[in-house]
């Protein structure tokens, strides 16, 4: 059905570019036929040569030539025409091909650049589309398994504990107690995650650009931190102008401000560093916090904004992240329409977004 499906298209293209060709053969034909057939008779005529012996030199001559002219010409345009047909089908066909495979699953199906321009132009935006499906895949996978094990692990642990209340081998004690309610609450706070994540993803929370002073926010949620970081001898240094204007959600603001807080919270030393500054710039405002834990590896820069993704596997678990906080920070900070980004070496790490100023 493929093959007869693909000759079709390459039929109808080959008929489509014969048939102008067909037409002025037979034009072309059909004028020296019945013009030049007169022509030649009278001409001959003049010259003392009778109508019939005019006419039959004619068919024997000219005629003659010009039906193995009309065949030759025939022949060429349906050549032509069909290796030109194969040319534009054959880039049509690898495109839908690959598309099938994509349909099946396959997301590494691409296709090939060539043919003319147009066509390489479409294989180009498919390959982008394809790419584009495979590492959204890749990132569906990445979820999925990454949901399933902060969900398996906290379970784990309150099945561990409630068989063990059952058979009597630990007894029911404050530490119990305090141990399956720290449990609850991780599976507590991944759902109030989640739920932050489907907000804005389904827009059932739109963003409220408004003007605001950012320095009020900065101040606010510093505050928050700070007893935890200076209980641990960290030193906050604050660096931002009085007031700062900007324009967002104070909402989305405050939440991200708090996400990325308790991030430097989670991954800096006793001990260390956390800067929150703020400085206007010509039509934006830029917020950073930077922290002095451990660097980020090069290759996780580009995805520690991806849901449920971590650096370390283990490190985040053992603090009590569960690899959304970053995604909800991206997600907030454009839909205010700004940007986020990251940097990270030996000195530190800045998580930074930009707002409208």
């Amino acid at each position: 059905m493929k093959r007869r499906s693909a000759r079709g298209l390459a039929a109808r293209i080959a008929l489509a570019a014969l048939a102008p060709a067909g037409l002025a053969v037979v034009l072309l034909a059909a004028g020296v036929a019945v013009v030049g057939a007169d022509a030649f008779r009278a001409l001959m005529m003049a010259h003392g040569e009778s109508a019939e012996a005019a006419q039959t030199m004619f068919d024997q001559s000219v005629r003659g030539v010009l039906i193995a002219a009309v065949v030759i010409a025939a022949v060429l345009a349906v050549v032509l025409a069909m290796i030109l047909a194969r040319r534009l089908a054959r880039p049509l066909e690898d495109v839908g091909a690959a598309a099938r495979r994509i349909a099946d699953g396959d997301y590494g199906a691409r296709v090939p650049r060539e043919g003319p321009e147009e066509l390489v132009s479409l294989a180009d935006s498919f390959n982008q589309m394809a790419a584009s499906l495979e590492e959204q895949e890749r990132m569906r996978r990445d979820f999925i398994a990454n949901a399933a094990h902060e969900l398996r692990t906290p379970l784990t642990n309150l099945q561990g504990y409630l068989e063990a209340l059952r058979d009597d081998v630990i007894q029911a004690d404050r530490a119990t107690y305090d141990s399956l309610w720290e449990e609850a609450d991780r599976l507590v706070r991944l759902a109030r995650s989640l739920d932050d994540l489907a907000e804005g993803e389904g827009g059932d929370r739109p963003a409220r650009r408004i003007d605001l002073d950012l320095a009020g926010i900065l101040e606010a949620s510093v505050e928050l931190v700070r007893p935890v970081l200076e209980a641990r001898g960290v030193v906050v240094e604050r660096r931002w102008p009085s007031p700062l204007p900007a324009r967002g959600d104070p909402d989305h603001l405050a939440q991200v401000l708090a996400n990325l807080l308790q991030n430097a919270v989670r991954y800096t030393p006793d001990g260390g560093r956390v800067v929150v500054s703020g400085e206007a710039r010509p039509g934006s405002v830029l917020v950073g916090v930077v922290n002095s834990g451990e660097p980020i590896p090069e290759v996780d820069l580009a995805r520690v904004f991806e849901r449920f993704y971590r650096v370390e596997k283990s490190r985040d678990r053992a603090r009590g992240g569960a690899g959304i906080g970053l995604a909800i920070v991206k997600q907030l900070v454009e839909a205010s329409g700004g940007r986020v980004g990251v940097e990270s070496s030996a000195t530190g790490t800045r998580f930074w977004f930009s707002l409208p100023g």
